[in-house]
C-alpha cells in the first residue's frame, strides 16, 4: 500500500485480569457471556449513592505486576488512584478508577517486547455494558479488572501490529493472568508524520478487525489529509472508520487523586518474588523442547502453542523417551482434548498415568489401539492402567491366522471389494479383526497375515 510505511502507530491495549472478585467489590468476576443481565451486582459496582469502594482486589495488583514484569517493565513502588471523568450512560459513577493519567504512577514503565517500546502498563475497572440501540445496561462487567498496556507508535503498519499482537496475547497465555477467552480490546493511535494529526479508533475487538481499521484509516489520512485531532470508531459491517468527535485531552478528563482509596505500596520482596515465578516464555520453552528432548522444530512449535501442554509433555518425556511420548501428547492427547471439547486444565490427567500407559504400550504389553482406547478412558479424571485388567497383546501367528479366516469367511463380499482394487475394504477387514480381539491383536503381523490369506 502506497505511503502505508510512513505512518506512525501506537496502541492501548485492554485484557481482562483472571479473578475471582471484581476489582472493588466481592461480586463474582465472570466474563462468561450470555448470562442473566445484572445478577453479579451489588452497591459499589452498580455505583450506588453513598457506595464506596473496597480495597483493590490484590489478586488483580499483582497479576498486573506479573504482567508488566514479562514486559520488561519497571514496576513503580507506589501507584496512586485517579478517578477519569466522563459521561455515558456505561459509567453511572461519572467516573472510572484508574492507575492512569494526570498525577497517577502507573504499575509498570519503559518496558519492550520483540523491539516495540512499552509507554506504560496500569490497573483500572471495566465500566458497564451499554446498548445504545435498547437504552439498556448490563452492570455484570462493570468493575471487572482490566490492565491496559500503552505501546509507543513504534508501529509502521498493520501487518507489523497484528504480528506483535499475537505474540502478545501468546505470552500472556503463558503467564495465565488474563482472560484469553474474552479476547482483548484496543484503542488503535494512527497518523502520517508530518501531514495528519493523530486519529484515536477506540474499542476494536479482535486482531483481525485492528489489521482493517489501521489499514482504512492510513489509506483515509492519505486520501483526505486531517489537521486535527479526533476520535473515531471502526465498523466491522462497513470496512471503514467513522468520525465520533473530537479527540479529548487529559484535561477533558478532569483526573483527580481519588480519595476513596489509599496508595498502593509494592516492596521490593514483593517484585523479586513475582519475577523468580515467571514462567519460560514461548520462545525460550521452543528451543528448549528442541535441545533438551531433540524434537523437531514443526512439533515442538504444536506443543508450545500451550503452555499447559508443553509443561505437561516436559513432565512426561523426563520420565520415558521424549521422541516416543512425542506423537503420544501432540497428536492423541490433542485429540482426546478436542473430542471432550476440553482444556488441559479443566481434566484431571496426572502424568504419570499418561507415563505408565505409554510404558505399556512401549514394552509391548498392550497395542497402540489398546493405549489408545485407555486414553479415551483417562476424561475426566485419569487412574493407572497398570491396576485395571487389561487384555495383553496378541502375537502369536496361529491365533491371529484362526481370527482372520474368521473374518474373510463372514465378509466375502469385503473380500471381493479388495481384490476388484478397493483397498478401504482392508482396513475394514482390519476393523473386524481389531474388534473381535478387542484391539489386542499386533496390527503390523495382523496386517501382513490378513493380506497374505486373501492374496
Amino acid at each position: 500500500m502506497a505511503g502505508k510505511d510512513s505512518a506512525m502507530i501506537g496502541l492501548e491495549i485492554h485484557c481482562y485480569l483472571v479473578t475471582k472478585e471484581k476489582l472493588f467489590c466481592k461480586c463474582i468476576a465472570s466474563r462468561e457471556k450470555g448470562l442473566k443481565p445484572n445478577t453479579l451486582i451489588c452497591p459499589i459496582c452498580t455505583g450506588m449513592p453513598g457506595a464506596k469502594p473496597m480495597a483493590p482486589n490484590k489478586e488483580a495488583v499483582l497479576k498486573s505486576i506479573k504482567i508488566g514484569l514479562m514486559l520488561g517493565c519497571t514496576i513503580n513502588k507506589e501507584l496512586k488512584w485517579q478517578r477519569k471523568h466522563y459521561d455515558w450512560p456505561d459509567l453511572p459513577k461519572g467516573y472510572q478508577n484508574t492507575i492512569s493519567g494526570g498525577d497517577a504512577i502507573p504499575v509498570g514503565e519503559k518496558g519492550k517486547l520483540d523491539g516495540i517500546r512499552i509507554r506504560s502498563i496500569h490497573l483500572e475497572e471495566d465500566p458497564a455494558s451499554w446498548n445504545p440501540d435498547t437504552g439498556c445496561i448490563d452492570y455484570n462487567r462493570s468493575g471487572l479488572p482490566l490492565v491496559e498496556i500503552v505501546t509507543e507508535p513504534d508501529f509502521t503498519s498493520s501487518e507489523e501490529v497484528v504480528s506483535w499482537l499475537k505474540k502478545l496475547v501468546h505470552n500472556l497465555s503463558y503467564l495465565k493472568a488474563v482472560d484469553s477467552n474474552a479476547g482483548i480490546k484496543a484503542d488503535v493511535n494512527v497518523n502520517i508524520p508530518g501531514k495528519t494529526e493523530r486519529v484515536e479508533i477506540k474499542n476494536i475487538n479482535s486482531i483481525e478487525n485492528i489489521g482493517k481499521a489501521i489499514d482504512y484509516e492510513i489509506e483515509r489520512q492519505l486520501r483526505e489529509g486531517g489537521k486535527q485531532r479526533e476520535t473515531r470508531r471502526f465498523d466491522e459491517a462497513k470496512g471503514k472508520t467513522e468520525k465520533m468527535r473530537e479527540k479529548e485531552s487529559a484535561e477533558d478528563y478532569r483526573f483527580i487523586n481519588e480519595p476513596d482509596l489509599q496508595e498502593i505500596i509494592i516492596d521490593k520482596t514483593t517484585i523479586s518474588r513475582i519475577r523468580e515465578e515467571l514462567p519460560e516464555m514461548p520462545e525460550e520453552k521452543l528451543k528448549k523442547l528442541i535441545k533438551k528432548y531433540k524434537i523437531d522444530e514443526k512439533n515442538a512449535e504444536i506443543l508450545t502453542k500451550n503452555i499447559d501442554i508443553a509443561e505437561f509433555f516436559e513432565k512426561v518425556a523426563d520420565k520415558i523417551d521424549g521422541r516416543f511420548a512425542l506423537p503420544w501428547v501432540s497428536i492423541e492427547l490433542l485429540r482426546f482434548l478436542n473430542y471432550n471439547k476440553k482444556k488441559l486444565s479443566e481434566v484431571d490427567i496426572k502424568p504419570e498415568h499418561f507415563v505408565a500407559l505409554l510404558d505399556m504400550v512401549k514394552s509391548g504389553k498392550i497395542t497402540e489401539l489398546q493405549g489408545k482406547e485407555i486414553l479415551n478412558q483417562f476424561y475426566p479424571k485419569s487412574f493407572n492402567p497398570m491396576e485395571r485388567k487389561i487384555g495383553e497383546r496378541i502375537t502369536d501367528e496361529k491365533e491371529i491366522t484362526k481370527i482372520a479366516e474368521e473374518v474373510i469367511k463372514e465378509n466375502a463380499k469385503a473380500v471381493s471389494d479388495y481384490k476388484n482394487g478397493e483397498k478401504k475394504a482392508l482396513d475394514f477387514l482390519m476393523g473386524m479383526i481389531m474388534a473381535k480381539t478387542k484391539k489386542r491383536a499386533d496390527f503390523n503381523i495382523a496386517r501382513k497375515i490378513l493380506e497374505k490369506l486373501i492374496a
